[in-house]
């Protein structure tokens, strides 16, 4: 909270800031002399930092803001630096096109200058595509991201000496010298030096991995502390309670604190490692393994072949070739390129649809969910709760409990700056009226440990008034307000609070909660006029004076949607801070079954295992903090499950960071929109139903190009083997699988528009590696066996065993492989009867591998790629043996679905 404080000497010269040799430089330094700046910046008073800075508690006025704004850049989430430097980088080091540079090395050293050639150009060119498809990714990204921007909480002016004014800004836009003012939820948007706090704890565990979140504090009174010794440890940043660091999220408690470094200047920019950047998610590991296990393959095979090929013919010279094109037949090179594109449209259909991907492997992560946590408020209920009655202690209608509960709910708002309050305040000040007669002195904001508000009032009668009219009110859940209490106010004066009236009144709670109305109560207490801040140690000896009630309304889609996820295989699970017989009750009315409620205080005697076994469908957790929501999600991830999180509150922010695929709306808090993955711009449950499946469409197109490439190119090794043990002469040529492959994949991009079977999306699904090794296996051996029946035709063709003979064998394998290819992308597509037809554009993507291979040979680039135009008599046999491929695949098909009961 800001409160004036003394103007600067404006008279002391600005000395320069720790680091400021960094300042104005695209990276803030090393990893040492950031932690040496930020040192400094703790250890010097509050008023040194801010004359440093050139700022005071007042904030910049609003031009100075916008020149440190072209001064210093804006802050930096990671993507855009990542973006530029990062993501050539990364195009160059794919395993794909690192296997084609090492290809094109082999090829040099046989003296294949023209084979050399080619394959750096398709390198390059697969790079190239994929930098291309990534960037266009992040820019859809990025232009989806402007709707869910995360902000931060800044003093401003707006000239300079004007009264300063809190502003919500992009967090990119917190310049050094802000004054930032920090609140439950909010996500730290710069290295900031605290200046002042209360009862402030912060998450760090996306920078150090510890769970507990650490105290902060700070006053503007404490002096300069202790310089560190010469040559000692690195000083501790994480630890210091006077630094809190960009991207760490405020857990309780308020602070202000001015910022000293922002973007690439920050600690965790020069880490190289900004705490933005997204874990990996199933969809990354699942790509990644499928294309290291075909190094893998390919490595394994490599030696294999160059040993069987030397030993069979002692022709070393031949062998080496043959290993370059088995090497190259079994690397599909689009593979990361295609399934970015998939992506990309993905996303694209989904913000048709009003549902905005922040990250583009949530979209997988969407479909593979097969665990949906779901707080109660704002997703199984309406966002806004309606208040439901105000009881004295004793249950009968009391006003007057009411009017404590609003003015609680006013200057805990206005004290603690922040702009949107809680669902609970707004619900207690729509139409609430006049509540004149008291004006706010200091508050202790609500925060998920103590569940509970507070704040001193003093009356605004302007007459003198005594030291003690102040009043202390509390209000917060049940329970945690009767703890600080020792007096209960009823019809027949005050009593003791003891056991008995304890018990009596959460007896009170539940029955109510059975009815799915929320009780808080309310209590009050006269104070002097303090000499200091409130602390969470003033909440004592306080008198219970009634409770007022909440009934969150159902969701009137809720019930559909849920019966539609649990139809898609989506297990439902609410975790919410809430009362356990409202969450009970909320459950019932959505139609969500409940067999069993576990309370936030029976997680700490279970670990992670027993917690995941405990986590069933018909599970609740009730009166959960925000570090166990996100627990209970980390369990579940442990236990294999594949787990997203929908929630839209400030204490739903962690658990939404914990899940694979954190889900919220557009209304949702600050914080949790900046934790979401995905945000449903309209429509909620059913929103997200209809994401899943868009999500389990994307992925089943994804799937349909891995096994039809694979299967392909698996059969074209073992083709490429057994002829090469067969025939006079080597079996194809490195440039010539190449250029079929290239074809193969770039055709394979009209996958993305391809329609899906209804049973490719009724249940979660992600990479199964047994099902595409044992799918490889059946399926791959008829490709093979084409080929080899290819070669035995060719033979037999008078041509082939005259000058030119070779070309012509390589040729007709060639066109016959590739309008093969076209055919197995029609016929592998899908299970066959019963499933939808293939959009136009897989039709003519199929015939154009086709076309190329008739074509090619009648091209100037024939020479090049050692191909020549087919006689007629060789077509005839071709003919056949497509004929025979078409008629196997579809044989071999309706075997697999008979024996494994599923298709692709």
């Amino acid at each position: 909270m800001w409160a004036p404080d003394p103007p600067l000497d404006k008279r002391s010269p600005a000395a320069p800031a720790p680091g400021a040799a960094a300042r104005g430089r695209p990276d803030g330094g090393s990893l040492a002399s950031v932690r040496a700046a930020l040192a400094g910046y703790a250890g010097e008073p509050a008023l040194a930092v801010l004359r440093r800075w050139d700022t005071s508690p007042r904030g910049l006025d609003e031009n100075e803001a916008q020149d440190r704004l072209l001064r210093f850049g804006e802050g930096a989430d990671g993507s855009a630096r990542d973006g530029g430097t990062r993501r050539p980088v990364r195009a160059a080091a794919a395993p794909f096109v690192v296997v084609l540079i090492c290809l094109g090395l082999v090829s040099a050293l046989v003296g294949d200058a023209r084979g050399t050639v080619l394959i750096c150009c398709l390198a390059v060119l697969s790079g190239a595509l994929r930098f291309r498809q990534e960037a266009r990714s992040d820019r859809a990204a990025a232009a989806l991201r402007t709707m869910a921007t995360t902000t931060a909480t800044v003093l401003r002016r707006a000239a300079p000496g004007a009264d300063p004014v809190p502003r919500e800004v992009p967090a990119e836009q917190v310049v050094p010298g802000d004054i930032v003012l920090l609140g439950p939820g909010d996500v730290v948007p710069a290295d900031l030096r605290l200046l002042s706090s209360s009862g402030l704890t912060v998450d760090q565990s996306a920078l150090t991995g510890e769970s507990l979140p650490a105290g902060k504090h700070a006053t503007w009174a404490e002096g300069p502390l202790p310089a560190p010794p010469a040559g000692g440890p690195e000083p501790d940043v994480f630890g210091h309670p006077r630094l809190c660091l960009t991207g760490t999220t405020v857990v309780a408690g308020t602070g202000t604190a001015v910022a000293v470094a922002t973007g690439t200047a920050t600690y965790v920019g020069a880490t190289g490692d900004l705490p933005a950047r997204p874990p990996e998610t199933a969809f990354d590991r699942g790509v990644r393994a499928v294309s290291w296990g075909l190094v893998a393959a390919m490595l394994t095979a490599l030696p294999l072949v160059l040993a069987a090929g030397g030993a069979l013919r002692g022709d070393w010279s031949r062998a080496l070739p043959t290993a370059v094109a088995v090497a190259v037949a079994v690397t599909p090179e689009m593979l990361p390129l295609v399934a970015t594109a998939l992506l990309v449209r993905g996303a694209a259909g989904l913000s048709r649809r009003q549902v905005i991907v922040k990250r583009l492997p949530a979209v997988h992560n969407l479909g593979a969910m097969d665990t949906l946590c779901v707080d109660k408020t704002g997703t199984l209920t309406e966002r806004h709760l309606r208040p439901a009655c105000h009881l004295d202690p004793d249950g009968g209608a009391d006003p007057g409990v009411l009017r404590w509960a609003r003015l609680n709910a006013l200057w805990s708002v206005e004290l603690s700056g922040s702009p949107d309050g809680d669902a609970v305040d707004e619900a207690l000040l729509r139409d609430a009226g006049d509540l004149a007669g008291f004006e706010g002195a200091d508050v202790i904001p609500f925060d998920f440990t103590r569940r509970r508000a507070t704040v001193l009032l003093r009356p605004d009668d302007p007459r003198p008034r005594s030291r003690a009219a102040h009043v202390l009110v509390t209000k917060g859940a049940v329970e945690d307000v009767l703890d600080v209490c020792v007096r209960v106010r009823t019809r027949d004066g005050e009593v003791a609070l003891d056991a008995a009236e304890r018990a009596r009144l959460l007896a009170m709670g539940d029955r109510w909660a059975a009815d799915g109305v929320r009780l808080l109560a309310v209590a009050t207490a006269r104070r002097a006029a303090p000499a200091r801040s409130l602390s969470p140690a003033d909440e004592r000896d306080l008198t219970l004076v009634g409770f007022v009630g909440f009934r969150d309304r159902p969701d009137p889609a809720a019930a559909a949607a849920v019966r539609a996820l649990a139809r898609r295989g989506v297990d439902l699970i609410m975790i919410t801070g809430d009362h356990p017989e409202v969450a009970r009750r909320v459950c019932r009315d959505a139609g969500l079954p409940v067999s069993r409620v576990v309370l936030g205080r029976d997680l700490a005697g279970l670990d992670d295992a027993e917690l995941a076994r405990l986590a069933g469908p018909a599970t609740v957790f009730a009166r959960v903090a925000p570090a166990q929501k996100a627990r209970v999600v980390r369990a579940l991830r442990r236990a294999g499950r594949t787990v997203g999180y929908l929630g839209d509150g400030v204490n739903d922010a962690p658990a939404l960071r914990a899940a694979d695929v954190g889900v919220t709306v557009a209304g949702a808090a600050g914080p949790a929109r900046a934790a979401a993955d995905v945000i449903l711009a309209r429509g909620g449950l059913g929103a997200l139903e209809q994401a899943v499946v868009a999500g389990r469409r994307t992925f089943a197109n994804t799937v349909k190009y891995i096994k039809i490439a694979l299967t392909s190119n698996v059969g074209n090794v073992a083709s490429i083997l057994a002829a090469a043990a067969t025939l006079p002469f080597p079996a194809m040529p490195p440039l010539q699988v190449l250029v079929r492959n290239v074809c193969f994949d770039l055709s394979q991009l009209a996958l993305v528009h391809d329609r899906v079977d209804e049973s490719q999306i009724l249940r979660p699904r992600t990479f199964d590696h047994l099902d595409l090794a044992r799918f490889v296996a059946c399926v791959g051996p008829v490709g093979a066996l084409f080929d080899l029946a290819v070669f035995g035709l060719l033979w037999r063709v008078p041509a082939a065993h005259g000058p030119g003979g070779q070309q012509l064998v390589h040729t007709g394998w060639f066109v016959a492989n590739l309008t093969a290819q076209g055919l197995a992308m029609l016929l592998l597509r899908s299970r066959g009867r019963g499933a939808p037809r293939a959009a136009w554009p897989v039709l003519a993507a199929a015939a154009a591998p086709a076309l190329c291979g008739l074509l090619l040979p009648f091209s100037p680039l024939a020479a090049t790629l050692d191909l020549r135009p087919l006689p007629l008599a060789a077509l005839p046999p071709l003919a056949v043996v497509v004929t025979g491929y078409l008629a196997a695949t579809i044989g071999v098909r309706a075997l697999y679905q008979r024996l494994f009961g599923r298709w692709l």
